[in-house]
């Protein structure tokens, strides 16, 4: 059983910075790709930012030059570094892993920007 845990999330003003952390139980070289999504009270889950195992990337518009996503391969963690964060942000940011096979979630970190 794959384990994700995220952490880092917390209360921030608009402007500040956070960075998440997603630590998964197994080598991320197992899993193609690795995200981190959120969902706002009252709105579906949407995609972030994504890295799959050649450390390409992929963002969200909404999150382009203020986020960045990365990954330890030896500490089997994922980052997102979010920048300039907005009220808009707010929302649960979990963690997914995808192995060919199979869709893993964290438990989902709360992200609060207050403006």
């Amino acid at each position: 059983q794959v384990q994700l845990v995220e952490s880092g999330g917390g209360l921030v003003q608009a402007g500040g910075s956070l960075r998440l952390s997603c630590a998964a139980s197994r080598s991320i070289f197992s899993f193609n790709t690795m995200g981190w999504y959120r969902q706002a009270p009252g709105k579906q889950r949407e995609l972030v930012a994504s890295i799959d195992i050649r450390a390409s990337t992929n963002y969200a518009d909404s999150v382009k030059a203020r986020f960045a996503i990365s990954r330890d391969n030896a500490k089997n963690t994922v980052y997102l570094e979010m920048n300039s964060l907005k009220p808009e942000d707010t929302a649960v940011y979990f963690c997914n892993a995808f192995d060919y096979l199979h869709y893993y979630w964290g438990q989902g970190t709360q992200v609060t920007v207050s403006s």
